[in-house]
């Protein structure tokens, strides 16, 4: 029986798929309470959330969609720039290890998927990507930091590849920017074929709630904005979305926590002889050699984090959330039973 949805894992702690750890906002929860008969029965408004949250970025509300999820914003950018536009030879690069929705994006609107392997040690292949670029090519996909390895993507690269193809989109996937790293938006007046994406479902706690955003010229935007749904994020999201950018002293909070959950998990890896790489995210890669049973071994001890290493380009890895330190915590003394009981090969 093939079920909707990723499998839940079970009981335990749930360092597999990238969550707030420590949950959402109290204003969060005060404003779902908060919402009326009215506010479910009907269809909701956006232009109130679209000016906030065009407020809280710093750009045009002519510049914002809200999505369902930024999932939804990726694979309606393809839809609106590849197959409402009748495009039967498109590319997509896509550089590795990359989110799974680039390469189904892509197979969605019968593209061809370019993908780019990274450098050493997951460095950016930046003059592969530009290599890559022909007049075939209409979108291109790039993560920073990335997932699943943690690593930025320099401002002045992201330049080089906007420049490089004026005529396809470049959507910069920001979902974990609050983390560590420095935003594009800034940039993003000078580039009219560049969509940049966010999410409040990581830094801000709203998983649950599926609420995402993309944001660019509306010479790039207003095509992804023709094909999205025109109610695709419900009243309730909308209340918790209000009361999250309302609570200014969530979001550095929770980052702080994170930054220090890393610097733990480094230091655990280190002692347990595990190779890690550092990361501008709230997640750690790391190489465990047989990924499967070590998996098992933490799910046993309730403690679940996600397998990497049916990637090709991240064998024998393994990524974990950091959140809340007293979770990152629990996690290094399930890593350390793990590791004294043998259950792991050299990587």
């Amino acid at each position: 029986m093939v079920i909707q949805g990723y499998p839940n894992p079970g009981e335990g702690l749930r360092l597999h798929l990238n969550e707030n750890t420590g949950g959402c906002s109290a204003r969060v929860l005060e404003a779902i309470r908060r919402v009326r008969p009215s506010d479910v029965s009907t269809y909701p408004s956006y232009g109130d959330a679209v000016i906030a949250t065009a407020r809280h970025f710093g750009v045009d509300p002519d510049w914002v969609l809200l999505t369902n999820g930024l999932d939804e914003g990726i694979l309606m950018a393809a839809v609106g720039h590849i197959a409402r536009a009748r495009i039967h030879d498109a590319e997509n690069i896509i550089p590795l290890p990359a989110f799974d929705p680039y390469p189904n994006s892509t197979a969605a609107v019968g593209a061809t998927a370019i993908r780019i392997p990274p450098g050493p040690e997951f460095a950016f292949p930046t003059d592969a990507v530009i290599a890559a670029i022909t007049p075939r090519t209409r979108m291109i996909f790039l993560n920073t930091p990335n997932n699943p390895t943690g690593q930025l993507i320099a401002i002045a690269d992201l330049k080089r590849i906007s420049e490089a193809a004026p005529k396809a989109v470049i959507l910069i996937d920001e979902a974990y920017i609050e983390f560590g790293g420095t935003s594009f938006l800034p940039e993003l007046p000078r580039f009219r074929n560049v969509l940049v994406g966010r999410t409040f479902s990581k830094a801000y706690g709203l998983a649950g709630l599926r609420v995402g955003i993309v944001i660019g010229h509306p010479d790039v935007l207003d095509p992804v904005r023709a094909v999205t749904l025109p109610f695709n994020i419900n009243g309730v999201a909308l209340a918790a979305l209000d009361a999250a950018l309302d609570d200014t002293e969530f979001l550095p909070r929770y980052a702080a926590a994170v930054r220090e959950s890393r610097e733990r998990l480094y230091e655990a890896c280190r002692r347990l002889g595990l190779r890690y790489w550092p990361s501008a995210a709230n997640y750690v890669l790391v190489r465990v050699g047989e990924a499967a049973p070590f998996v098992a071994a933490l799910a046993a001890r309730k403690i679940h984090v996600r397998d990497r290493s049916k990637d090709p380009v991240t064998p024998g890895c393994i990524r974990i959330t950091a959140g809340i330190v007293e979770h990152t915590e629990a996690a290094i003394e399930a890593l350390e039973s793990v590791v004294a009981a043998g259950t792991r090969s050299a990587p």
